[in-house]
């Protein structure tokens, strides 16, 4: 059995000191670093489905936001993600079970069934609950396929 000889690594030749737009000598140039994603800081995250009258419940969720039973809320949806917040003059209120009931047609419109899970994310900073379909979080998570895949390497 033989064995190949060892390739030589390669590394790249010295480009010298950094030029700035003019063709200027600058000063060494930090590396351009990968900003994290914006998570507040505060956000708290649960999973939960959607039962048979349309309701979602997460209790730590509720509890995060200090929402208690019978408070009203308002609820909005846009691209798919209804978002719950505290108004007084809301037409929906949370329940006993500190679930939150999502009108059919705001279900119809997100195409949620019953059993869907949803992804569910308060931000108590701002008082909001955002219900997140999968449909949603797939399409958010599709750029970073490879990612997912495993073909883009160990962290």
């Amino acid at each position: 059995m033989t064995t190949a000889p060892p390739i030589a690594p390669v590394i790249p030749p010295d480009a010298g000191p950094a030029r700035d737009a003019a063709g200027r000598h600058g000063g060494v140039r930090p590396l351009p670093l990968a900003s994290p994603l914006a998570v507040p800081l505060d956000a708290v995250y649960g999973v939960s489905r959607v039962d048979a009258s349309g309701r979602v419940t997460g209790q730590l969720i509720t509890e995060t936001l200090g929402w208690r039973a019978g408070e009203r809320l308002s609820l909005t949806e846009a691209a798919g993600v209804i978002v719950a917040r505290r108004d007084p003059g809301g037409l929906v209120s949370v329940l006993a079970r500190r679930s939150v009931a999502i009108p059919a047609a705001l279900r119809h419109r997100c195409e949620l069934r019953a059993g869907d899970p949803v992804l569910l994310a308060a931000l108590p900073g701002q008082e909001t609950l955002a219900v997140f379909t999968f449909a949603v979080v797939d399409r958010a998570l599709r750029p970073h396929a490879t990612l997912l895949s495993g073909a883009g390497g160990a962290a």
